[in-house]
Parts: C-alpha cells; structure tokens; sequence
C-alpha cells in the first residue's frame, strides 16, 4: 500500500506518529495527490482471496460516514468487547465536561484524573467551561 509512495510523501508515511513500536507504518488507507497531478493515487495492495474486510478499511471507513452516537457504540462494543452505555457516548458526543461518573461510565478502571493531560491536550472542555 504505501511501498509506491513518492519520495517527496515519504516523511509522511515514516512519521513516528503513524508507525508501531517497530517503526512498521501502521496505516489503513493511504491516498496522495501532487500539485501537479491531475487525479489522486494510491498504491497497490495485494488482498487475500475470499476476504471481506481484510484490512478494516470497510468498517473504519462507515464509522467515519455514519456519525452518531449509536454507530459509535456498536464499534467501541465490537472493538473492546464490552457493554457500551449509549448515554454516556451522547455526553462526550455532546462535549459535555467529563465527570468521574461519566468516565466510570465509559470505563470504570480510569479516574477522571488519569486523564487531566489528554484532557487538556485535545482541549475537551473542563467542568467549569461549555463548549463553544
């Protein structure tokens, strides 16, 4: 998929950001387009036979068209195995501040304060702000 990206992408492709631990790209769509090009490109991928989904793409990919609350809960639901509270997704959908009884909600190994620097890193509003 990415071995016929050009050499001007390819820092991109090799950014620490999108590689696993063994600096192997971890990717599951990969598309450019120079300044130049009159059309995008994309490189060849070599899928097993008889493969519905071989490489997520299908199911990330209505994830990100599908964009409610419910679509979200069936893939965290299928991704981690576990019960989903729905309300709880239209909360964080809603970008209401997070509460330990909302976080516990969600997870109920984590403490709010675990996550004070994602958090503050996304910029997800705090308890005393609403979002904008």
């Amino acid at each position: 998929m990415i071995d016929e990206v050009p050499e001007l992408f390819k820092p991109f492709v090799e950014e620490a950001a999108f590689t696993d631990e063994d600096d192997v790209p971890v990717v599951t769509a990969c598309m450019w387009r120079g300044a130049t090009d009159d059309r995008w490109h994309h490189g060849t991928i070599d899928f097993p036979d008889r493969a519905v989904d071989p490489d997520g793409a299908m199911g990330l990919f209505a994830l990100l068209v599908d964009r409610s609350t419910e679509a979200f809960q069936r893939f965290a639901e299928d991704y981690y195995d576990v019960p989903v509270d729905l309300e709880a997704v239209s909360q964080v959908y809603a970008l209401r501040p997070l509460s330990q009884e909302l976080v516990s909600l969600l997870n109920p190994e984590i403490g709010l304060t675990d996550l004070a620097q994602d958090i503050s890193q996304v910029g997800y509003p705090q308890p005393d702000q609403e979002p904008t």
